[in-house]
């Protein structure tokens, strides 16, 4: 019996990074195959599903909800290309015991190289010093930069992009303090971290902060003034998670001071307005949303997944599998924070 399997990514140029023609060459060995001609319409979504076993998903996917899946009676997998699932996991979905599998192992590996290199980048200001030279200038007196050898590192959040970054660290010889709700001691002791007992506490301690929570209604502007303050002189502060977690206006005080370094990846509105007092500050590196996966990550994520639908259909274990509980505690970009 043939799979069928309806790819609902409309056929746009996000399309043509995941569903490449090796990827689609894989597919048609895997099934049948039908490709969205349209856009992320419920009924045409909804008619796709009907005689669909697998579906593919990505960027802009709404929730998979009861009205998308009523006739979706054959479904037995959902595939998601993206990393976070929270947006298209609806109640509908976890009811049906429908499992669903998402790049966002592959995502955090590439994020996490991503943070140590905006660390790197901040720490020894390359911007900065890249800028002077192409302007015809050179080190002013008095230059200097800082590494992150033996710096203390704290982590606020610890989902799959820490337990890749960690490893990354240990040869920096850093010392490394995480702030996390959901690290078991076992875990801590095991990556060979010291535990915070509050932001507070982060924040005061370490040399280079790096966030990683989910954007959710808690975590909300949680980075925030009084937060900063507490923030060593001269300390740096990597946000790859969502522009969301910190209160931006507090943090462009902060900076326009003078006080801390920053690198940006992710803001609160996205492109960054032209107004943003963020704008022209040396202190800060500015990223437009970058961190991960690279561009010659996105074919292998797409591989990735088709590996695990082979699995599926052989009634292997799924590597890539994003259980219920894990999707509720992922960032969702749809929902409204204020």
């Amino acid at each position: 019996m043939s799979i069928k399997i309806a790819v609902l990514m409309p056929q746009d140029s996000t399309f043509n990074i995941f569903i490449t023609p090796l990827v689609k060459t894989n597919l048609s060995k895997i099934g049948e195959i039908l490709y969205n001609n349209s856009g992320y319409d419920p009924s045409v979504m909804i008619d796709m599903l009907r005689d669909a076993d697998v579906c593919i998903t990505g960027w802009g996917c709404p929730s998979l909800d009861e009205e998308i899946l009523r006739d979706a009676s054959k479904l037995r997998l959902v595939v998601h290309t993206g990393g976070t699932v929270a947006a298209i996991v609806s109640p509908s979905l976890i009811e049906r015991n429908i499992p669903v599998i998402s790049g966002n192992e592959l995502y955090a590996e590439s994020v996490a190289e991503g943070t140590l290199a905006y660390m790197l980048a901040g720490l020894r200001q390359i911007p900065f010093y890249n800028s002077l030279v192409q302007n015809g200038e050179w080190r002013p007196e008095g230059f200097g930069t800082k590494g992150l050898l033996d710096k203390n590192v704290g982590l606020v959040g610890f989902g799959a992009i820490s337990r890749y970054l960690v490893p990354l660290l240990k040869p920096f010889n850093v010392k490394i303090m995480v702030h996390s709700n959901h690290l078991s001691n076992e875990e801590c002791l095991t990556y060979g971290m010291i535990r915070a007992g509050s932001l507070e506490e982060i924040f005061s301690w370490s040399d280079v902060v790096s966030l990683h929570m989910a954007r959710t209604t808690k975590t909300y502007h949680i980075i925030n003034k009084d937060i900063l303050k507490l923030m060593p002189d001269g300390a740096l502060l990597v946000n790859t998670a969502r522009g969301s977690v910190i209160d931006e206006q507090a943090l462009a005080d902060e900076l326009c001071s003078g006080r801390i370094h920053a690198v940006l990846d992710v803001f609160e509105e996205e492109p960054l307005p032209k107004s943003s007092r963020l704008r022209g500050l040396d202190n800060v590196i500015l990223i437009p949303h970058m961190a991960g996966p690279t561009g010659d990550r996105y074919e292998r994520v797409t591989l990735a997944l088709l590996d695990d639908v082979r699995r599926f259909i052989s009634g292997e274990n799924l590597k890539l599998l994003i259980d219920a509980d894990h999707a509720g505690r992922m960032t969702n970009d749809a929902i409204k924070l204020n």
